[in-house]
This record gives C-alpha cells, sequence and structure tokens, in this order.
C-alpha cells in the first residue's frame, strides 16, 4: 500500500483530488455567480442558472485540476 504513495502515482493523486474537490468549488462558485447575478440584475430565471452553473463547472474543473497538480507534487516534492 505504500507504494502508492510516492512520486510514480503523483498524476493519479493529483486527478482523484481535483475530482473530489468538483462538486464544492463548483457549487461555491455557483452560488456566488448566483448571488451577483440577482443583485446586479434583480432576479435570474432558470435558463440563466443553467448558463451560469455550466460556466462554473469548467472554471472548478480548471481550477481544481490545476491546484491538484501544484499541491500533490509540492506533497510529493517533484521538481517542475
Amino acid at each position: 500500500m505504500a507504494a502508492y504513495f510516492t512520486a510514480d502515482f503523483q498524476i493519479a493523486w493529483a486527478i482523484v483530488l481535483g475530482l473530489v474537490l468538483f462538486l464544492p468549488v463548483r457549487q461555491l462558485i455557483w452560488s456566488l455567480s448566483i448571488r451577483r447575478a440577482e443583485k446586479r440584475d434583480g432576479s435570474t430565471d432558470n435558463e440563466q442558472k443553467l448558463v451560469l452553473k455550466k460556466r462554473a463547472g469548467m472554471t472548478s474543473i480548471l481550477l481544481c485540476l490545476v491546484f491538484a497538480y501544484f499541491y500533490t507534487a509540492q506533497l510529493f516534492s517533484v521538481p517542475q
């Protein structure tokens, strides 16, 4: 089991961490964007909420994978 916690599996751990962080980060970004849209426009309809959720999903995928890669690189001390 200790063999899985080496620098050889750094990419795998980065993907796992990115996937685990995806849902909470997407929900946070989506709720903040809904609040901003409601403050700016007054109210939001379901179509606008769906567009904001897709945008939050793409942003959170990029953010989580980049963060997870650098975090695991620091954790395993892999030179970049």
